[in-house]
């Protein structure tokens, strides 16, 4: 089984088809590669960088684009262990990025500089979950979930 790396047309789709002008944070869960799999004509490939050291180059060379379409880390930590959910589903690594709008993630995915750091997150991930969400004001409990349009 192939795990999930890069987004399919399908997704890519949904995700054109909601709301673009509105603020999104996504949530990003990581599995990284024991070795980073670079294409045999990449730079990279004779380096034995292990995928999180492909990832880390992955952070370095996207970190412009990144800051141009008013992207910000929110949250960063290391999953350690799942109390619900398949027991098997281990991550390395979790994140949420916020971005202003649903059109700058899309700008940085179109950005230049952006595009080529790609290959590093490709060489770096075994398996990963993107996710989406609508952001809201946090209350201060579990029953003050809002369900605002």
């Amino acid at each position: 089984m192939t795990g999930s790396v890069d987004p399919t047309r399908e997704a890519m789709s949904a995700f054109r088809a909601l709301p673009a002008d509105q603020p999104i944070a996504m949530i990003n869960l990581l599995r990284f590669r024991e070795a980073a799999a670079y294409p045999v004509d990449h730079a990279s490939h004779a380096a034995g960088l292990t995928g999180a050291e492909a990832y880390a180059a992955y952070g370095r060379a996207a970190a412009a684009a990144f800051a141009r379409s008013g992207g910000s880390q929110v949250w960063l930590g290391r999953p350690e262990l799942s109390l619900i959910g398949p027991a098997d589903e281990a991550w390395d690594l979790a994140f949420i990025a916020r971005y202003e709008s649903a059109e700058a993630f899309l700008a940085m995915l179109h950005d230049p500089e952006y595009q080529q750091a790609v290959i590093h997150r490709q060489a770096a991930v075994a398996d990963s979950l993107l996710i989406r969400c609508r952001p809201q004001d946090a209350g201060a409990g579990f029953g003050e979930i809002r369900d605002k349009p």
